[in-house]
């Protein structure tokens, strides 16, 4: 197969990440014959700083004439400390989503078994997490129109949601729902919010359209606390756009990092696969960024296409690297030394000797692997 793939390291820690993500993607298609061709643009900060504006007419026809995007991180913290800000590195992001009609956000929520002491909660209240999280992505409040007063004391952002917005990505969740445990529970607000009665007027009315899947209705703030109390009653949840922001984070308290939960953004005629953290600003250039989160994006990538073998090879990669502690100090505090790089590394050597099982632990940290 060949795939001519965007890449968009964007800001902060996004061009180290992104790096291993390339890094394995090129593996695999030496592995298993393909060819990826890869091409940068510039976006957020980044972009700003060289361009003037987050996202450069140049970047925006890039990902429109490729098959796929894939995606660092984008922010700075001098932006986020100046509310009077009229350009932001976030809405490059936003322009993306919206320019290539990105409106389903899927996050799969795993919580594996060697890094289950990672997380804040108890062991047994997150063993065998396995959820995905279905979040819209082009509509709600941070599209809605948006308001502010000449004197800056009052200001308004409209949560704005029509039938067919709905209706594409309940659509999807349901058939999500089909091919797992066959659960999907929608997330809204629709005691108070009227945009929420709409999305549960509308999903109540396509749920007999799937009648092997059993639908549960919760509101935001019991979700939230659900979560984290029982995240293993949770199959596919469906919510709108802020919501599901909310939600994705706090998810990443289950699995111990938010270094470890990548993304997909589907439209109808583009993709664009990142990892869900920020630019982790503070991190960046210093090795100790989290990769696999961007690793697994690019497993999400290669799923999209139809390369399921290529995908589960890139997964086992990641499983093996975490049994063995080859990752980076959030998750890792056996070795201190092993860097973003080495992780990436030691990612795309088990691509190209996957059989390799038993491994130097010496020759490893020097990103190398072999058969004792």
């Amino acid at each position: 197969m060949k795939l001519n793939i965007a890449v968009l390291p964007g800001d902060g820690a996004g061009p180290e990440v992104t790096a291993q993500a390339v890094k394995v993607l090129k593996a695999i298609a030496m592995e298993f014959n393909h060819v990826f061709n890869f091409t940068e643009g510039l976006v957020g900060a980044t972009a700003i700083q060289k361009t003037g504006i987050p996202l450069p007419e140049e970047t925006l026809d890039l990902c429109e004439n490729a098959d796929a995007v894939l995606f660092g991180a984008i922010g700075n913290t001098s932006y986020d400390l100046d509310p009077n800000a009229k350009v932001r590195p976030e809405q490059g992001l936003l322009g993306l989503r919206k320019s290539l009609g990105l409106y389903t956000n899927i996050r799969p929520v795993i919580a594996y078994e060697e890094l289950l002491n990672k997380s804040s909660l108890k062991k047994r209240q997150i063993k065998d997490t396995n959820i995905l999280i279905y979040r819209e992505l082009t509509g709600g409040i941070y599209f809605g129109e948006k308001f502010l007063s000449d004197d800056g004391n009052k200001a308004s952002d409209i949560c704005e949601y029509n039938r067919f917005e709905v209706e594409r990505i309940t659509h999807l969740a349901f058939k999500a729902a089909q091919s797992r445990k066959r659960k999907l529970a929608l997330v809204d607000k629709a005691n108070v919010l009227e945009s929420s009665r709409l999305w549960r007027r509308i999903v109540q009315e396509l749920a007999p359209q799937y009648p092997d899947v059993t639908v549960d209705y919760l509101f935001i703030d019991n979700a939230a606390m659900e979560l984290i109390i029982n995240p293993r009653q949770f199959d596919v949840i469906l919510t709108e756009n802020m919501f599901g922001d909310i939600l994705s984070e706090e998810a990443s308290v289950i699995v111990g990092s938010i270094g470890l939960l990548a993304s997909a953004s589907i439209g109808d005629k583009h993709a664009m696969f990142e990892p869900i953290h920020g630019a982790y600003t503070k991190g960046a250039n210093k090795g100790i960024a989290n990769p696999i989160a961007s690793i697994l994006s690019a497993a999400m990538l290669l799923e999209h296409f139809g390369l399921d073998d290529e995908a589960a090879l890139v997964r086992e990669g990641v499983d093996k690297s975490i049994k063995l502690h080859i990752t980076t100090p959030d998750l890792n505090t056996k070795y201190d030394h092993i860097t973003t790089t080495k992780v990436g590394d030691f990612i795309e050597d088990f691509i190209n000797n996957p059989d390799e099982t038993n491994l130097n632990f010496t020759n490893i940290h020097l990103g190398q692997s072999t058969i004792i």
